[in-house]
């Protein structure tokens, strides 16, 4: 037994924890087993999208005291950062075990050090929870969640005043308020007339900034031609966007009835992620039968979408999350332009993992494209950043993208409705989703990319992610599948290196543990430890051009071969 692992467990049996707690620590002491070790090993850290964990006892995992800590740590700091106000937190839960008495728990210790607590009182989805905070003019928001994670795990999200993700210098701040504190100094004792409970009316102001942002009148004869089937995934989705498709004017929706009814246990998945296949093959079933022109479906707390169209022999297609983003970039500027006069001062958002070809999108429009770290606070914090600047909208690689600024994090709610509207549209004039996707392929250079997850799970596995990027930086790749490799980018270091002659740059980004190969090719592989789950992910993007919509099969074929070589050469 690790003498340290065990003194931190037994200090889970003193009275600050109930009961139940301590039986299951001293269970867990007398096995001395592995789940002893990794419950108690760490504490759990704030990653990429906030805080995730399984749920069990433990500092490293998901449970009432561990969030209360943070709940206990985020009071504290707010008090002291609005001295003389009362603050004001949105709280929001999903569909996941246990997220509701989490959110409760998360509420009362918020009022229990005097702050105003709005509460939804039911599940609701995470784009709504960050339009909530700025709605209500909140200074923070929770969201419990664990994205598209297994069953077993839960998680917490916090936003700040404009709606995103934290981020640069309250996040540290925050969590170095959080670790000076003991479990003890937690309050549990709610007071309950700080709590309000929210539900229609913010719902009824989230419907409608919806509405305003991602539909389009000039199609308002055109959508009983569209059939959609949606599939919420056993999510928080099913609780806006059929009223969100209904009040677009959209009669032919089909719900995959199957995964109409949110379910912490997802039944009827593997993962409830629609970037895998499986996740949407009822979606896709249910289509075929009802001829359906598009589908949708969204993870557990409706941020990311997933979507399939027909391509040009009419065989539904999924698409991964560069793909959509791309069209719907493309059809957001087209409109823009169309109807306001250019001034200058737009920008869309994208991030240093996601295709390259937002980078050349942005350059035919004439508008600038930012580019931030993995996860959606970045694309959030640039409009906080360059407030004289107008955001178009903009998207990650992982099936996120965000229409305006009315939500400041990825929005599975109105980015299902822009889905739809680009059909509607496409198919009033002869063409598809797919078609113009075609289209910008020849027009632009038709970018191809793969992420490769490798799941390390553990002690171990969190060993075995670090000297896989300690490798890759100090015996880095001089050549990828033929191609030479011209430049390196470290965020970790902040450099950019020049390998021709050794010539290193500045990169104006944060740090994080991430580190891209450019080829001379144009080709791109880039590795990343993920920041909410035991994973190393490699991002491959190639490119060539096409001179028309008859070489794009060849060219595919072209972009799928070096593919695979780069993942041969990389042993993955």
């Amino acid at each position: 037994m690790n003498p340290e692992i065990n003194a931190k467990a037994e200090a889970w049996l003193s009275p600050t924890f109930d009961e139940t707690t301590q039986k299951e620590v001293k269970k867990l002491i007398e096995q001395d087993s592995e789940e002893l070790t990794e419950s108690f090993y760490k504490n759990l850290e704030f990653g990429t999208g906030g805080m995730r964990g399984i749920m069990g006892v433990g500092t490293n995992r998901i449970n009432k005291y561990t969030l209360g800590k943070n709940t206990q740590g985020l009071s504290n700091y707010l008090k002291e950062a609005f001295s003389g106000q009362t603050p004001k937190v949105a709280i929001a839960y999903d569909c996941r075990n246990n997220s509701k008495e989490l959110a409760q728990v998360v509420a009362d210790v918020f009022s229990a050090n005097d702050i105003k607590v709005y509460l939804f009182s039911d599940l609701r989805p995470t784009p709504e929870l960050s339009f909530a905070v700025k709605h209500l003019d909140c200074h923070c928001g929770i969201v419990l969640t664990a994205s598209h994670n297994p069953p077993e795990y839960n998680g917490y999200k916090v936003y700040w005043q404009d709606g995103g993700q934290l981020v640069p210098p309250q996040d540290s701040e925050i969590v170095a308020e959080i670790e000076s504190l003991d479990y003890s100094a937690v309050n549990f004792d709610a007071k309950k007339e700080h709590i309000t409970y929210i539900d229609k009316d913010v719902d009824e102001a989230f419907i409608k900034a919806s509405l305003e942002n991602g539909s389009f009148s000039e199609l308002d004869k055109h959508r009983d031609d569209v059939t959609i089937v949606f599939t919420p995934l056993h999510g928080t989705s099913v609780t806006i966007i059929p009223d969100v498709l209904e009040g677009a004017g959209y009669k032919n929706v089909q719900i995959v009835e199957e995964q109409r009814k949110p379910d912490g246990n997802f039944p009827t998945v593997k993962s409830p992620n629609p970037e895998e296949p499986e996740a949407l093959k009822m979606a896709l079933d249910l289509a075929e039968e009802k001829g359906a022109d598009i589908v949708v479906g969204t993870d557990p707390d409706c941020d990311r979408l997933g979507i399939a169209v027909r391509d040009n022999s009419g065989k539904l297609v999924l698409l991964n999350g560069n793909q959509t983003m791309v069209v719907m970039t493309d059809f957001l500027l087209e409109n823009y332009f169309a109807n306001n006069e250019a001034k200058g001062n737009e920008f869309i958002g994208s991030t240093i993992v996601s295709t390259p070809m937002m980078e050349t999108l942005a350059k035919s429009y004439d508008v600038e494209c930012k580019l931030g770290l993995t996860g959606f606070k970045w694309i959030a914090k640039m409009i906080v950043d360059y407030p004289s600047q107008q955001f178009i909208g903009g998207g990650e690689e992982s099936f996120g993208f965000m229409v305006g600024d009315f939500v400041r994090d990825k929005d599975a709610v109105t980015a299902t409705l822009l889905a739809c509207e680009i059909v509607t549209k496409a198919k009033s004039e002869g063409s598809s989703f797919f078609k113009k996707l075609q289209d910008l392929y020849v027009k632009h250079g038709f970018f191809k990319e793969d992420l490769t997850s490798l799941v390390k799970k553990g002690i171990s596995g969190a060993e075995e992610i670090k000297q896989t990027m300690i490798n890759l930086r100090e015996n880095p790749l001089t050549t990828i599948n033929g191609e030479k490799i011209v430049k390196i980018d470290d965020y970790a270091s902040s450099k950019s290196l020049k390998v021709s002659t050794g010539e290193s740059t500045d990169i104006d980004i944060p740090k994080a543990n991430v580190l891209i190969y450019h080829t001379d090719q144009g080709s791109r592989i880039a590795a990343r430890p993920s920041g909410t789950e035991p994973k190393i992910k490699f991002y491959i993007s190639v490119n060539d051009n096409a001179e028309s919509l008859d070489d794009l099969s060849k060219v595919e074929e072209k972009l799928d071969a070096k593919i695979a070589g780069v993942l041969k050469e990389l042993g993955i």
